[in-house]
């Protein structure tokens, strides 16, 4: 595909492949600038549910205005093939950089949860769960100075579901999402809302902390019993240097029932932050009796009322499928 136009979006490099799409650096011939433009396989144009899904999905995701979540330049469908144009973010991605410099300080892993965290409550204000949180799924751009080196980009709204009522699972019976960052409700197939991708941020956040994700087994079957089943490992197992204010912090967001999560992602970094900024509060004394330490207060944004989810359409019939990245990367 490279050299072939798409929508007036020249194909100049491929720079990205999953099991079911394709991401170019491009050339937006009408604009001149450099675009990423990705195109799906093309069995999903022709699953009209999947086709009319994508196409809602990504006009909402574009009308969404935000500093950490990818701009959306337009969306559609070039000769049977779906295509989704988006800006050109060309520093990596969250993955590459864990694999560079990890596991994190633990004040550089909660500054970096918390771009993710407004870029998830952003999303779910618009009515969007995104289902595929992981690093893979985090852009890396350059910061603006050295007390914050990485600007964050969420993407891959386009491949989300809109509605907060509706299943994890596809039309066509594939699991959205990557087993190792998956909430135990997507993998059984009950009804998503943002506490979906919380638990997909705790995972991202535990292996920025850890250097690895929870839950490592031997097969995507045993990964899914862990997630269903099995309590996480604290992070203190790996970094003993930690406070063990974070383990519960992180033990909550990973929690197996949503209802027993934070009300929201902001909700869960805030709480992230000053359990990490607990660890080196200054120590005050009265003069009386033993000295104590000061914690911070870190204010946590006000939470709208979750919306009531009906049951999912008959459509969305849970079906596991093999492969462990689902359907795309």
């Amino acid at each position: 595909m490279v050299g072939r136009t798409v929508a007036g979006y020249r194909l100049e490099d491929e720079i990205g492949r999953g099991g079911m799409a394709v991401v170019y650096r491009a050339k937006d011939l009408r604009l001149g600038r450099t675009v990423a433009v990705k195109l799906l396989a093309p069995e999903l144009a022709r699953n009209e549910v999947f086709r009319q899904r994508f196409m809602h999905e990504s006009e909402a995701a574009a009308a969404i205005d935000h500093p950490h979540i990818v701009p959306i330049f337009e969306a559609g469908e070039h000769e049977g093939i779906l295509f989704i144009a988006m800006r050109y973010v060309g520093g990596g991605d969250l993955r590459a950089l864990i694999g560079r410099s990890g596991p994190f300080p633990a004040e550089r892993a909660a500054r970096l949860a918390l771009q993710i965290a407004s870029a998830l409550d952003a999303a779910h204000d618009h009515g969007l769960v995104h289902r595929d949180v992981k690093p893979g799924n985090v852009l890396v751009a350059a910061g603006t100075d050295s007390e914050h080196p990485e600007h964050l980009y969420l993407a891959d709204f386009g491949l989300t579901k809109k509605s907060l009522s509706l299943s994890g699972l596809t039309s066509v019976g594939q699991i959205v999402g990557t087993l190792d960052y998956a909430a135990p409700e997507q993998i059984s197939g009950r009804p998503l809302d943002g506490r979906c991708d919380q638990y997909g941020l705790g995972c991202v956040v535990f292996e920025l902390l850890a250097g690895a994700p929870p839950f490592r087994r031997e097969s995507d079957l045993a990964l899914l019993w862990a997630h269903l089943n099995d309590p996480p490992p604290t992070v203190r197992e790996h970094r003993p240097d930690l406070p063990e204010a974070v383990d519960a912090v992180v033990a909550r967001a990973l929690a197996k029932a949503p209802d027993d999560r934070y009300a929201s992602c902001l909700q869960f970094v805030a709480e992230l932050r000053a359990a990490v900024a607990s660890a080196t509060a200054p120590v005050a004394w009265t003069g009386a009796g033993p000295p104590t330490q000061v914690v911070p207060v870190v204010s946590i944004p006000a939470v709208a009322a979750a919306p009531s989810v009906p049951e999912p359409p008959a459509w969305a019939a849970p079906v596991v499928h093999s492969g462990r990245n689902f359907p795309w990367h």
